[in-house]
């Protein structure tokens, strides 16, 4: 069993906008929506112990397409962003046009027949990639900054063993299949690479067996481990293993067990019922309101 990639986390400050956005401009699916009264063990949410939320967002079923990760701090409005994450590429028709429909509702960063490049409302970047009528849509590609390529070359291509697919004087992709969205490294320019509180996280999957050689290869090859490898359970779920790893810029990398993320990652058919109550009964911003405090701003 090969490894794949499986998502990249973004967190979000405000649900209502950020869910509007995904589905209803970009015509994403709500794939599965998790709540949780208690900080995460490998801190999937950040370095925050109240109470948070996962929406898994994308294109279709997670155990065939490359999809998002929304992670909701509650009493946390934004995060400060960093310019680790240069952006993220969608290709679909119907959100190009549906975006074009929508142009007077957000500022475009570039414009033309072949695509669009807008922020969301957290200020992630995003182009739109005006694909043909028969390509299906899909999360086609994440950019990340690197401080040196080939110091990144070798970590993602000769530590993970990634293939490299395109590389050019300024950046390089790779991937571990070609029916994986590629991950894209832009050479910083001297720019030293900062993640600041809205950092993400990619994700791939891999056999369970894999996981303690992965940990003790790093170990070896003295890369940093962030989380050893540990069981995450999910309530009512199902319990995954994963193990997370720090490329030499930082970007964090999560290896997840297939069998366990396969039980995990099933599509819920109430996912939308499920985000849509969430956001319904969600009175963070009336509680701050009355209690005359700012919601937290993450500078």
């Amino acid at each position: 069993m090969e490894r794949r990639a499986l998502h990249f986390v973004l967190k979000i400050g405000n649900r209502a906008k950020n869910i509007s956005f995904f589905r209803d401009l970009l015509g994403m699916k709500v794939l599965r929506h998790e709540e949780f009264n208690e900080m995460c063990n490998a801190q999937c949410n950040g370095p925050y112990d109240g109470k948070w939320s996962k929406t898994m967002i994308g294109y279709g079923p997670e155990n065939k397409n490359f999809v998002l990760e929304l992670t909701y701090n509650y009493g946390v409005a934004n995060y400060k962003r960093g310019n680790d994450l240069v952006g993220i590429r969608i290709e679909s028709k119907a959100a190009y046009e549906n975006v074009l429909k929508n142009d007077k509702d957000w500022i475009f960063m570039h414009k033309n027949p072949e695509s669009l490049v807008l922020n969301s409302p957290d200020g992630y970047l995003f182009e739109i990639y005006n694909a043909s009528e028969e390509q299906l849509p899909s999360i086609s590609k994440v950019t990340l900054l690197s401080s040196n390529l080939d110091i990144s070359k070798n970590y993602w291509h000769g530590m993970l063993g990634m293939n490299i697919d395109n590389e050019d004087v300024d950046l390089f992709s790779a991937s571990y299949s070609t029916k994986d969205a590629k991950l894209e490294f832009l050479a910083s320019k001297g720019q030293a690479v900062r993640h600041e509180k809205a950092y993400g996280r990619i994700a791939f999957a891999c056999p369970e067996a894999d996981l303690a050689h992965l940990q003790e290869s790093m170990i070896e090859k003295n890369q940093t481990i962030l989380t050893r490898l540990v069981s995450l359970d999910t309530p009512g779920k199902a319990t995954v293993q994963v193990v997370i790893l720090a490329d030499p810029d930082g970007h964090e990398i999560c290896f997840v067990g297939e069998k366990g993320f396969s039980e995990l990652s099933q599509v819920d058919p109430n996912a939308n019922e499920s985000i849509d109550k969430a956001m319904s009964d969600d009175k963070s911003d009336e509680w701050f309101a009355k209690k005359g405090i700012v919601k937290e701003t993450q500078q």
